[in-house]
């Protein structure tokens, strides 16, 4: 539960930044978010001062949750850094069914065969998973990567979007379309390399009389910890040479949750994830909520570090991309 908290305190600190003052989530949600962290209280109480704003200081209005009342203190209150994959289950408070608890994430298995066949087998794996077609709304598409097999590039992002699930193919809305041109001006192509994200099912808002999601929020650590083995299970049949993380959600994803407190602290600098060096930048929403040279350049400084690491070739021109003149 104190995971569930920090990811939703991290959430609430992201819209801040964003200029989102309230968020609008089911009474039923909020209520048993209350019941839960009282109950918890009563056993032992919270050691960070911040959590209990979540159940002191309840919304003006029903189903609003004020950004602002989260203080810093709830959001630095990091757990130490652990793999999701080793992490005690923790409670998915934002989800379509309140305080529901995922199932163990699945063991997977590839058979034997070249890259083309293992991936078909991942593929229909992951489509036909019991946990993530559940999470997928009517109409909509469980989404695998995409990409070149034999890439030595892979891209990884937190989660699809709303394109992504009608499409079933990461990366295809704005950002996606953005990633893209990033790619051209590495001097490849889209096909050239392998994109993927840790999540496989868009993470679900509540809506209204079953209508349309609006908008996105960030995977959970649950989530994104029963979804880790399908990512693992891809970075095995591509073997791609490394991976660039793309946001701040997919770094907290690979480098475990609590790692960092800013992705200004990871990003342009080289970890590791499932054996393979691990590039950390930023998400190319990023560019489309900042479009000066400035943000272009600190995503493009990243990107010539990997350019060098798998030993593209990089002209004067590339280098000079985004400086200020």
């Amino acid at each position: 539960m104190r995971t569930a908290l920090l990811a939703l305190t991290e959430e609430l600190r992201r819209l801040r930044t964003a200029g989102i003052k309230t968020v609008t989530v089911s009474d039923e949600s909020v209520a048993a978010l209350r019941r839960v962290v009282r109950a918890r209280q009563a056993r032992q109480p919270w050691p960070e001062k911040g959590l209990s704003a979540v159940t002191e200081k309840p919304p003006a209005s029903p189903g609003v949750i004020s950004s602002s009342a989260m203080p810093p203190a709830a959001v630095t209150a990091a757990p130490p850094a652990t793999a999701l994959e080793t992490n005690p289950r923790t409670v998915t408070t934002m989800a379509a069914t309140p305080m529901e608890l995922l199932p163990p994430p699945p063991v997977v298995t590839l058979p034997a065969g070249d890259k083309a066949t293992r991936w078909a087998a991942l593929y229909e794996q992951v489509i036909s998973d019991a946990t993530c077609k559940a999470r997928v709304r009517p109409g909509k598409k469980v989404v695998l990567g995409v990409g070149d097999y034999e890439a030595k590039i892979m891209f990884v992002g937190e989660a699809p979007g709303s394109e992504e699930e009608k499409e079933g193919v990461p990366f295809v809305g704005p950002a996606g379309q953005l990633l893209t041109k990033m790619i051209q001006a590495m001097g490849l192509k889209r096909s050239d390399v392998y994109i993927g994200n840790i999540m496989n099912w868009r993470p679900d808002m509540p809506t209204a009389g079953g209508g349309e999601q609006v908008g996105n929020r960030a995977p959970t650590p649950e989530e994104m910890r029963y979804c880790l083995p399908f990512l693992r299970a891809q970075i095995e049949i591509v073997n791609p040479e490394l991976l660039v993380a793309l946001g701040s959600t997919a770094a907290q994803g690979l480098l475990g949750i609590g790692s960092f407190k800013a992705l200004g602290d990871v990003r342009g600098k080289w970890h590791e994830f499932a054996g393979k060096p691990l590039m950390v930048t930023y998400h190319p929403s990023y560019i489309l909520r900042n479009q000066s040279n400035r943000s272009k350049r600190l995503i493009w400084e990243d990107l010539l570090k990997v350019m060098d690491r798998v030993v593209l070739p990089i002209s004067d021109k590339q280098r000079a991309f985004f400086l200020d003149k």
